[in-house]
Formats: structure tokens, sequence, C-alpha cells
């Protein structure tokens, strides 16, 4: 079953019960970084040399940048953040805690070395917490302005900003916008006082509507709402009403989370996952696919496992995680891939104080590689590919992951999933995404088989692998799973 989250760039994919083995290199730029991550997994490097991807090749043109203060910690959260309380006294305008994050963040961008990549300007920002919109528009144009001289950023970019009901009046919100911030993520996550109130969220009904309407009394046209299922003493009824509320609000994107109980958190000593008042698998399940069906059917492309979107308003700046293509963070806790180096930064903010400090003094690098091993293995990189192309409708496209990977990644591959493309767990199109019959897959398999050019006569006529919506995305784990046994058995 699927238990998926991804709050860019400290959202990780989370899973329950069983969950897939990413490549060392990923887990370790992941596992400092909330929710929470697939288990690490030792894999020993290929001695077969492979060019890499030529996403590794490119310099980033994305940055993650993170904003950890709260008024409150939330039940369920175990991201790195600060708790300013919920009437904050200073306020978040006269906070010296925020002016001195923000000015830190400032000199983790300045003292970052760009003489490894050439330099292209950003084309999207993301500022995630925490709640982001707890910090005033002139500290954010601090980092703006620290990321355009140092980088440039693009005219059109996408800058994305999470912000929470309560925190933001109309003027706050154009101030932001002022500074370039043209895409909202808006955390509702329920549309139920009561459930709110058990999650410890720090807003509840009256802000969620007075913070749509000032979004949109505003002007802002890319906006999205985050929801979460499988909440405690959440019912079919409550999930329904809030998918049909976040309907007749009419976002551009909707972003839709299972709930992972997590260790050290609130929830986590409480409750135990798939036992009550949490939901069984099952029930957690029927969740998913009501939000598939309902959000579907008012128009929402499903793109990615927990992502619905109106027409071209995808986020663009998750995409280039789904694609695994480099981009920058900077931030407590934030994980950047810069250069075929995944790494992480410190949770706790004397440690990471430490690294900026360092950064400055260039004791240490964030593609340096002793404090971290690159992305050199074979199956290492095949194995981030897939698990992040499966993440999404588009899928696995088998032409790049063979010229990247070899025919015979591809071939084993195509043979670890045929039971599942029999159940229709797993799709095979063509170059025009065309669905491919399973008994041509499995002929397309015989004929490879007794031939020397192995993936090659797959390739042929298959173009792309998918989960099926939803039930494949619901088995992503397992379907995941499958696949990097597959690779690196």
């Amino acid at each position: 079953m699927l238990k998926s989250t991804f709050t860019p760039i400290l959202s990780i994919i989370t899973t329950k019960p069983t969950s897939p083995k990413p490549s060392k290199t990923f887990t370790r730029a992941f596992s400092q970084s909330p929710p929470s991550v697939r288990k690490n997994v030792s894999h020993s490097p290929s001695t077969t040399t492979t060019s890499p991807p030529p996403h590794e090749k490119l310099p980033p043109v994305s940055a993650y940048v993170h904003l950890p203060f709260c008024r409150k910690r939330c039940h369920y959260c175990d991201f790195p953040i600060v708790a300013l309380g919920s009437s904050s006294s200073p306020p978040p305008e006269e906070d010296p805690r925020i002016l001195n994050y923000t000015q830190l963040i400032c000199r983790e961008i300045e003292a970052t070395k760009l003489d490894c990549h050439p330099i292209r300007p950003l084309e999207t920002v993301f500022f995630g917490g925490g709640t982001p919109s707890l910090v005033p528009p002139r500290l954010v144009s601090d980092i703006v302005e620290a990321l355009r001289l140092k980088f440039g950023v693009c005219l059109n970019a996408e800058m994305s900003m999470e912000m929470d009901p309560g925190t933001f009046d109309a003027e706050k919100l154009k101030g932001l916008m002022e500074l370039g911030v043209n895409r909202v993520s808006l955390g509702v996550q329920a549309f139920q006082e009561e459930i709110l109130r058990d999650c410890g969220r720090a807003h509840g009904v009256k802000e969620i509507y007075e913070a749509i309407e000032i979004v949109k009394s505003c002007g802002v046209e890319n906006w999205s709402v985050d929801l979460i299922s499988s909440l405690p003493h959440q019912t079919p009824e409550m999930w329904e009403e809030s998918l049909r509320l976040v309907i007749e609000a009419q976002p551009t994107h909707v972003s839709v989370y299972d709930l992972q109980v997590e260790q050290g958190t609130k929830f986590g000593v409480l409750y135990t996952a798939g036992e009550f008042p949490l939901p069984s698998e099952t029930q957690s399940a029927d969740l998913y696919r009501m939000a598939s069906t309902t959000l579907s059917n008012a128009g929402y492309n499903h793109y990615e496992i927990s992502s619905y979107c109106k027409v071209g308003f995808e986020c663009k700046h998750n995409l280039t995680y789904w694609e695994n293509k480099p981009f920058y963070a900077f931030g407590l806790g934030s994980a950047s891939y810069v250069g075929g180096v995944r790494f992480s930064r410190p949770r706790k903010m004397k440690d990471y104080m430490g690294y900026v400090l360092s950064l400055e003094t260039e004791l240490v690098d964030c593609c340096c590689k002793e404090l971290i091993n690159p992305v050199d293995a074979k199956d290492d990189m095949a194995m981030d590919v897939v698990m992040l192309s499966l993440r999404t409708a588009r899928g696995l496209d088998l032409k790049s992951f063979r010229n990247a990977f070899g025919d015979s990644f591809v071939a084993s591959l195509c043979k670890a999933y045929r039971p599942y493309v029999e159940t229709g767990h797993v799709v095979c199109l063509d170059e025009q995404r065309r669905p491919v019959a399973a008994d041509e897959f499995s002929s397309l398999l015989l004929s490879s088989s007794s031939s020397s050019k192995d993936g090659g006569i797959i390739e042929e006529r298959l173009a792309f692998i998918r989960l099926s919506d939803p039930d494949g995305f619901l088995l992503s784990n397992e379907l995941i799973t499958v696949a990097f046994q597959a690779i690196a058995p």
C-alpha cells in the first residue's frame, strides 16, 4: 500500500508497511530530511562503467529554500522546525530568530562554490518549511536578492511558497508577489474543525476560507491545496467532503498525502499504524482511490503519485525531483543534488550554523567527496531513476534508461514486471503512449530472450513503463522493490 509524501525538498517518500530500498547515496541525501525515508541498504559498486544520465552534467536551475518557522509543531510532523508559539512575542516581523536565520541562509547562498559547474539562472525557486508565510516579505526579499546575485533568476521563474491559513493577509501576499512569488501552496490538510484540532494544526476552518479568498483576491492564478488522508478518526464521509470543498475552491493544483506515523512525533506516541482510530490498509487504499477518481472526474490530471493539476499547472519545481535533475538547496535539513552528489545539511540549528561557517572558511563543500560519495555506481544511479520515474504518470522512459544503463538493465526490468503487466498494475506504452497488450509484451520478452539484442527488441516496441492509476500507484512500494531487486539482485 502506498504511503507517500513529498514536500520539496524536505519531502521524502514515506512508506508503510514495506518500503523499497533506494541507493545509499540517494538515501543519505534524504535520510535526514523529514518526514521519513526508505531505509538504507548497502549496494556494492558496479564494475561496469557507463556515462551518467545527461541531467547529471547540467548545472542546476532549481533551488529549494527551507524556512523552518511554525507557530507550533503539528502532531504528525518530524520536520526540522523552529516553533515560535501560536501567540508569538515578539511578532514574526520583529523576532530575532527569523532575522538571524534568514541572514544565515544568505550567507550559505553566498558561500556556495560555483567553480565545479557552469551557472545558469534559476527557473524555479521553492520556499518550503515549516511555515514560510510567517517570514516577513522584507526578509524573504533578502534571500531572493542573494539568489539573484549568486545565480540569477529568470524573469518568468516559477517561485513557490508554502503558506498556512491564518499566517498571512492580502498585504503580506501582495508584498511576496512583488518579490516574484507567483505560486502558493496552501496547507489546508482537512476541512473539519475536529480533525484540524486533533492534528494540532494552528488554524481552523474559518482561516481556511479566509486564506482561499485572499489568494483569489490577490490574483494568484497558480495555487495548490494540500490535503492529508488516513488521519485519526477521519471517516470516508469527511474525506469526501474535503475533496468536494477543494474542488469547489478551484485551485489549479492539489497534493494528496497519506499520513505516515513517525517515531518521535505525538502521533507516534499515541497511535499505531493500521489500528483504530487510524484506518486499516484497506481503508487507506479506498481513500486514495476516492481521491484519484474524484479529482480526475473534476478535471485534475493525476501526474504524480501524490499530485493532481489542471492542464499546464504541474509544479515545475517538483518535476525537477521526479526527472532526477540537479538542484540547489539551502537551509536547515535541506538536501541538494549538485554535480552528481546528494548532500543533506544538518537538522539542528547549532550544527547548521557550524556548517555555514565551515562553508565560508572552505573547510567543507556541498560537493566535497570527503563528505559524501558521488552517485557513481551504475546500479545506484539506475535505482534512483526508476524510483523517481515510476512515481509519475509519464513513467520510465526506456530509451533514455537504455542509453544511460544498457540493454541488460531494460531486459531485467521488463522480465521482473511481466506478472504485474498481466495483472494490470504495470502498463507498457509505445512511442505514442498507446498501451501495449500484455500478450504482446510477453511475446516481446520471449523474442528478446532468444536474441543477442537483449533489451533492444523490447525497446523497438516499448517506449515507456508506468504504474497504473490508482492500483499500480497503490502498489508502488512493492513494485519499486521488485525493480530494485532486478537491477541489483
